[in-house]
């Protein structure tokens, strides 16, 4: 089968194959930084839907502005589900809101808020288990209730987004030539 580079001569299909985030070497995501695991496999900490209602704005510097997570919006007292496996670093009050962190392989941490707490730190969780219970009070939220979704490898802070990789996309013709 011949493919034509000119571009629109040939309809093509774009099907999305499963691939653990593990086996990636780097999870493009639109900031460009690389967000990889060298064992975990991530999921959404929202069921569905979860709309992106703020997306991530990378610091230009450590301390400068930007927005250092997604914010998705919600429902209060909706179940916040840990993004992947690991062990919960701290769980309590920050700044007046709940804060869940989570430590995962890789080096990477996720963290959540504003939350109910249900988990307590040093306790290991799985991917997909209830980690607390989502409040309303997020600043600047246009939904119910919105949860801040962060991550970071290190100091640096990267778009949780790019851990929701929906595998090796490949291009297949719609129709045979």
């Amino acid at each position: 089968m011949r493919f034509s580079l000119r571009p629109l001569l040939v309809p093509v299909l774009v099907v999305a194959l499963s691939v653990p985030l593990g086996d990636a070497t780097a999870v493009p995501h639109p900031t460009g930084a690389a967000a990889r695991s060298t064992t975990a496999s991530f999921s959404w900490p929202l069921a569905p839907p979860h709309p992106v209602v703020r997306p991530f704005e990378a610091p230009a510097s450590p301390y400068g502005p930007g927005h250092r997570g997604v914010d998705l919006g919600g429902a209060p007292g909706e179940a916040v589900l840990a993004a992947a496996d690991g062990v919960v670093v701290f769980a309590g009050q920050l700044a007046g809101r709940g804060v869940v962190s989570i430590d995962h392989d890789g080096g990477l941490r996720t963290t959540y808020e504003p939350l109910l707490p249900g988990v307590a730190a040093g306790q290991r969780v799985a991917a997909g288990a209830t980690i607390g219970q989502l409040v309303a009070g997020h600043p600047g939220c246009p939904a119910a209730a919105c949860l801040h979704w962060g991550v970071r490898r290190g100091a640096e802070y990267l778009d949780p987004l790019g851990l929701m990789s929906a595998g090796r996309v490949r291009l297949l013709p719609l129709e045979p030539s």
